[in-house]
């Protein structure tokens, strides 16, 4: 309650950082970076009025916009044939962690163990987007590698610097 994290999601950004721990101990993820992300993407999987089940789905999806090239959009045109994101045309972020459907086909897996990779489910997701982080910035203990791999996730210097500065908020255990 006092950092303002649903439990289960929490628990997702715990897992996942322990996991990655034993897999990939170069890479020095720590969870409050998953948890700065989840803040900044979905509210902790709560954008729009979503609340996430036990089992860690959030309900209902998170779609976020059409990626079209507006202002401060990058333009995707659909790469899965609205399979996943629902959208034929455009891509869109999906779940809790807001992947774009050609990242999570190539990045998502099932971390829960239910036989379904899910973009809507924070597990998932959560694990997904460590072993994308790790894989795109090495060591992510230093600073450059924390730098490549958030910048890599969203190429913005104010989205780093607000993820940053959300994690940093979860170490010290207070809300953002």
């Amino acid at each position: 309650d006092a950092l303002d994290i649903p439990v289960v999601a929490l628990e997702a950004y715990g897992h996942a950082a322990a996991v990655l721990a034993a897999t990939r101990p170069e890479c020095g993820l720590a969870w409050t970076t998953l948890a700065g992300i989840g803040s900044v993407e979905s509210r902790h999987g709560r954008h729009g009025g979503a609340t996430l089940a036990p089992d860690g789905t959030a309900t209902p999806e998170i779609r976020g916009v059409p990626l079209d090239g507006s202002p401060g959009l990058a333009e995707i045109r659909d790469t899965d044939g609205g399979r996943l994101d629902g959208d034929p045309l455009l891509d869109r972020a999906m779940g809790p962690m807001q992947f774009i459907p050609e990242t999570w086909e190539r990045w998502g897996v099932d971390a829960n163990g239910d036989g379904v990779a899910d973009p809507d489910n924070i597990d998932d997701a959560a694990l997904s987007a460590g072993r994308y982080l790790c894989e795109r910035g090495g060591d992510l203990d230093s600073a450059e590698g924390w730098t490549r791999a958030l910048m890599a996730y969203n190429l913005s210097g104010e989205y780093m610097t607000l993820v940053r500065d959300r994690a940093a908020a979860y170490g010290v255990g207070v809300r953002p």
